[in-house]
């Protein structure tokens, strides 16, 4: 198998997760080499996700490493075997490599929870809002680059379309309600697509108002993708410089505990539907 020259996260990831296998199960580099039957340089490059790893060979170390969690080692095998090029690697190239993983990260997962205090949620921005925050990028963006990110944005959305779909919670402050990014009528049509989105079985819609006050994380953009296990989960958060992708232990936990307090005080999907329309009706 040939080595990339640029992994994605999700190779990254898969990589990360073997090293994270070997070590506790205190199996050297040289002896995971030997078990498997390659040179001490190819563990490197799998580790690094630069190098791809067959099925045959994961299950073998998964089994040398006392790693007796099939729905662990299932969820590996997943991710290890070889698929058809995903939709996103159209722009490859073109667009920032973070933007692709974050499409393949949802082309993934089995559930996303998302939180958002100052935007609203990718997966459900109309085109015209899309827009109206790729126009004020810093440094600003060409109109070439600006029509291949709301492509790309548009494509995105299609993970929440078919017979099933991800379920799909996104909690939204108040203030990213009342943004008005593009102007009055595209925020008033933005809220209505957002009332029209709440409606599909597999999206859920919560709203947290001014009034709810404090809670964790608050005027962070978070993404929790969940996996076959635990283990598996990753955290997306938005930077300024690009996003970032966490999957540590604890920084899962963290995020989960987050994501389970803002939920905790955000109105019903009823009462945001209604909170929305209200809002929507002042515009």
């Amino acid at each position: 198998m040939a080595a990339r020259t640029s992994p994605t996260e999700r190779q990254k990831r898969l990589g990360s997760e073997l090293r994270r296998m070997r070590t506790l199960a205190g199996v050297s580099a040289e002896a995971a080499a030997g078990l498997l039957g390659v040179d001490r340089g190819k563990i490197s490059n799998i580790e690094a996700g630069t190098r791809p790893i067959s099925v045959d060979r994961l299950r073998a170390l998964a089994l040398n490493c006392g790693c007796t969690n099939e729905n662990y080692v299932s969820g590996l095998v997943e991710m290890a075997q070889p698929r058809g090029r995903g939709w996103w690697e159209r722009y490859r190239g073109s667009l920032p490599p973070g933007l692709l993983d974050i499409a393949e990260l949802e082309a993934y997962t089995l559930r996303m929870r998302a939180a958002y205090s100052m935007h609203i949620p990718g997966l459900l921005q109309t085109s015209d809002h899309a827009l109206a925050l790729f126009r004020v990028v810093i440094p600003q963006l060409p109109d070439r680059e600006v029509a291949l990110r709301l492509a790309h944005r548009v494509e995105r959305q299609e993970v929440l379309e078919g017979d099933a779909p991800p379920p799909y919670t996104a909690i939204v402050h108040e203030a990213a309600l009342r943004m008005q990014f593009g102007g009055r009528s595209v925020a008033r049509a933005q809220l209505e697509h957002l009332l029209k989105r709440s409606q599909q079985a597999s999206v859920t819609l919560l709203v947290i108002p001014f009034e709810a006050g404090a809670f964790p994380g608050a005027g962070q953009t978070v993404l929790y993708a969940e996996g076959p296990v635990n283990q598996l989960d990753t955290v997306q958060i938005d930077n300024s410089h690009g996003p970032l992708f966490v999957h540590s232990d604890t920084q899962l936990e963290k995020y989960r505990a987050h994501l389970d307090w803002m939920e905790g005080i955000a109105l019903s999907p009823g009462r945001s539907q209604d909170f929305i329309h209200n809002i929507a009706r002042q515009l």
